[in-house]
């Protein structure tokens, strides 16, 4: 079952390696590649946090809010981007649900929302894997059918800058990023 410090795993920085479709509800749709420095810091003791992405490729930021409620042992992810202005529905879930493990052992969370792209109402699932201190992959899938079927359109992978641990500075964070094609 979820724990409050489930996420404590991401406080710091990271450089991303970023994998997502151009169209996210087109399997056909060729994927683009670009690079990233994201910054998270710890909130309530761990049982919440805030994480800032800057994607220069896309001309835009990325802020996650995630929460956790004690009473149903769940986080909450909510999303916003500097190009919108406002924040996403959240997508719910956790980690150690059946197989999953997430901190303290546990290296897979699945999240699961509602959510509307481009006008059409979708089904959002973020997954985050292989979980530890210097690495982790998140995954974004839609399903624009109520999760019968599942197009992965988003993939991030995070590892430390340069090998620094959690709380390093983010210029270097940055200055990997720069270094990188």
């Amino acid at each position: 079952m979820s724990g409050p410090h489930d996420f404590d795993f991401l406080h710091g920085e990271w450089v991303v390696r970023h994998r997502r479709r151009t169209d996210f509800l087109d399997g056909d749709s060729p994927w683009e590649e670009f690079a990233s420095t994201a910054a998270c810091r710890p909130l309530f003791d761990g049982a919440a946090n805030i994480d800032e992405i800057d994607m220069p490729h896309l001309g835009a930021k990325g802020l996650t809010l995630r929460l956790f409620d004690p009473r149903t042992r769940q986080w909450s992810l909510h999303w916003s981007s500097s190009l919108s202005g406002r924040l996403f529905p959240p997508v719910i879930g956790g980690f150690g649900d059946g197989d999953e493990r997430g901190a303290a052992g546990r290296d897979r969370g699945v999240f699961y929302g509602d959510d509307v792209h481009d006008g059409q109402e979708v089904r959002a699932r973020f997954v985050w894997s292989g979980v530890s201190e210097a690495a982790a992959r998140w995954e974004q899938a839609f399903s624009p059918d109520g999760g019968r079927t599942w197009l992965t359109n988003w993939v991030m992978d995070f590892t430390r800058p340069g090998g620094t641990p959690p709380g390093a500075p983010v210029e270097a964070a940055r200055e990997a990023v720069s270094r990188t094609p």
